[in-house]
C-alpha cells in the first residue's frame, strides 16, 4: 500500500473551520475505490496543525487519486487557507492494513 502522512498548518482564521473546508475533498477521497483510509487528526501541541493519515491500495490507486477532479480542486483551493506548504511523508509498505501494537496488547 501507499502510506502518506501530511501536516497542514492552517491560518488562524480558518483553524476551527478546517474540517468543514476539507469535507468535500475528504468525502470524495474516501469514496475512491482504492482508498484504504483518509483520516484527519489535530495536534495537541499546536491547534493550528492538522495531520492527515491516508493510504491507497497500490500505485494505480494513488495515481487515480492525484488525477481526480477533487484532488485538483483541493490543490487549487486549500493553499489559500494555509500558513506554509504542507509537509509530507510518502512511502510504500508491504501490508494492506494496520498492525496491532504488540507492546500494548489489551487483555480480555
Amino acid at each position: 500500500m501507499i502510506f502518506i502522512t501530511v501536516k497542514f498548518r492552517v491560518k488562524p482564521e480558518y483553524v476551527e473551520r478546517w474540517p468543514e473546508i476539507t469535507r468535500g475533498f475528504t468525502e470524495s477521497t474516501r469514496n475512491e475505490p482504492g482508498c484504504l483510509w483518509f483520516d484527519w487528526s489535530r495536534s495537541l501541541e499546536d491547534p493550528a496543525e492538522y495531520v492527515l493519515v491516508e493510504a491507497f491500495r497500490d500505485g494505480d490507486a494513488g495515481a487515480a487519486h492525484v488525477q481526480s477532479a477533487h484532488f485538483r480542486a483541493a490543490m487549487e483551493n486549500l493553499p489559500a487557507h494555509l500558513v506554509e506548504t504542507p509537509r509530507i511523508i510518502n512511502t510504500v509498505l508491504e501490508q494492506d492494513d494496520w498492525s496491532e501494537l504488540g507492546e500494548m496488547t489489551v487483555k480480555d
